[in-house]
């Protein structure tokens, strides 16, 4: 053969094999790591006991008889304990008048104590963050909320900056795909994830009950995770982002109003919790589980659930009699449930029709008494729960499931990457968990209530 023939021959396979080579390395490069994250643990005088709760509710003058007793048993049935965190305006007695100053002080509270205690962790200084996601749903101020940020760590320039707003319980993973996307088109980029809710201006004050329910839920939290694709930070990592789905139902008209920010007949501002959110909650999990199932489930699981599925429609097609129908096997896939916490009835939600062990739930459960509902740092508290009692080991793998206004439903499937055993948020209580009983004291203390008849001179008063 012609020297020359073999060496053009030579340099086009050299050449393929560079380009493949390539291809399969820029692809690493794509990957979403968790490198650290923090859960925001507020001081011991914003705790909602049993006793600061009451004394909320006394000092409402739009309260009578009817609303105190759904209050009390909302409160009761809400799975909260009472070590949760509310803004300090409430314990000023000022929820009625919040200003954008209290607003802006409880962002910053958490915004400096958990990122200040991340990026001293994990050794990044603020010059070598490349990306910054701010998420907090309800407060929208000027400047931003990530621009306050920016201007107290002195972040870059040119930092690429996302200030998100209006996206609910589920807006984490909105901005973890955010920074994942931004990963897929950039090398070496490090993004910080910011993630909370503002209560102090919308702890509702009036006596709409589907306003009501909102105060006896959220509560005040936060997380800030430090994302990056580096590959030089690969092996310090203790997440890796293997799919992630976002579903949104707002072009549904129910869906879209089953949440939401209003205000009530007399012009007080608070959250609107629809009767059918739970119909719009599973519509959208239903359909979010349809995408990633197929993502995070082996091949023989699917199948067999194929096989059973056609069989069962065969037996029923011919008369026989009507035997249960089959059900998917989530634990092929997945090793840990990472559930919002929206309440005791989404997480027994969704633990029938994943079938989960209480075990399984736990995590979540727990977090909701510990801690409430924070919105969308609610899965971080789940996912520090479960390194807290170090259930998480290299090569498991973690299903996180939210949801949020508007409506919508998020799911995403992480790897651990190495044993991980920090307390994190629950490190000075995780020993006591879970507790003997989650029986809250506002029963005992305020039962007396539902015995009241005349709401005519009726006053919310503690007994003795």
């Amino acid at each position: 053969m012609d020297p020359l023939t073999v060496l053009l021959f030579s340099v086009s396979v050299i050449y393929l094999i560079f380009l493949i080579w390539k291809r399969f390395d820029d692809r690493r490069d794509r990957d979403c790591y968790i490198l650290d994250y923090e859960c925001h643990k507020p001081s011991d005088d914003r705790k909602l006991t049993t006793e600061h709760s009451g004394a909320i509710i006394r000092r409402n003058t739009n309260l009578g008889l009817l609303e105190c007793k759904f209050l009390l048993k909302a409160v009761v049935n809400a799975g909260i304990g009472e070590q949760t965190y509310g803004p300090r305006i409430v314990f000023e007695g000022r929820e009625e008048k919040p200003t954008i100053k209290d607003s802006i002080l409880e962002m910053e509270e958490f915004f400096y104590d958990s990122i200040g205690k991340l990026l001293n962790r994990t050794g990044i200084q603020p010059s070598e963050i490349d990306v910054l996601v701010v998420n907090v749903s309800m407060l929208a101020s000027v400047p931003s909320l990530a621009a306050h940020i920016i201007n107290h760590y002195k972040l870059r320039e040119d930092i690429k900056v996302f200030n998100l707003s209006g996206m609910g319980c589920s807006a984490s993973l909105i901005s973890v795909d955010v920074a994942r996307n931004i990963f897929k088109s950039h090398k070496n980029v490090n993004a910080l994830v910011v993630t909370s809710e503002s209560l102090s201006p919308n702890w509702y004050t009036g006596n709409d009950k589907s306003m009501i329910l909102s105060n006896c839920l959220f509560r005040s939290g936060g997380c800030a995770m430090l994302l990056t694709n580096k590959r030089a930070l690969k092996e310090r990592a203790m997440f890796k982002l293997k799919c992630l789905v976002r579903t949104h139902h707002g072009a549904w008209d129910d869906s879209y109003g089953c949440c939401i920010q209003t205000e009530d007949e007399e012009g007080r501002l608070g959250f609107h919790l629809a009767k059918n959110l739970p119909k719009a909650a599973t519509r959208a999990f239903v359909d979010n589980l349809r995408v990633i199932t197929p993502m995070i489930l082996p091949l023989r699981e699917l199948l067999r659930y194929g096989i059973f599925t056609l069989l069962h429609k065969l037996r029923n097609g011919s008369g026989k009699v009507d035997a249960p129908k089959p059900t998917i096997n989530f634990r092929t896939g997945v090793d840990h449930f990472c559930i919002h916490t929206g309440g005791k009835a989404v997480i027994d939600g969704i633990g029938n029709n994943l079938k989960l062990t209480q075990y399984e739930l736990e995590p979540a459960r727990m977090t909701l008494h510990r801690f409430g509902n924070t919105s969308a740092s609610s899965l971080w508290y789940v996912l520090a729960y479960m390194e807290a009692k170090k259930r998480l080991k290299k090569g498991d793998r973690v299903l996180m499931i939210s949801f949020g206004a508007g409506f919508k439903c998020n799911s995403c499937l992480w790897e651990v990457v190495r044993d991980i055993g920090s307390g994190n948020a629950w490190e000075d209580c995780i020993d006591s968990y879970p507790p003997k009983t989650l029986v809250n004291p506002f029963m005992e203390k305020y039962g007396w209530i539902n015995f009241e008849e005349d709401g005519t001179n009726f006053k919310f008063v503690q007994s003795s």
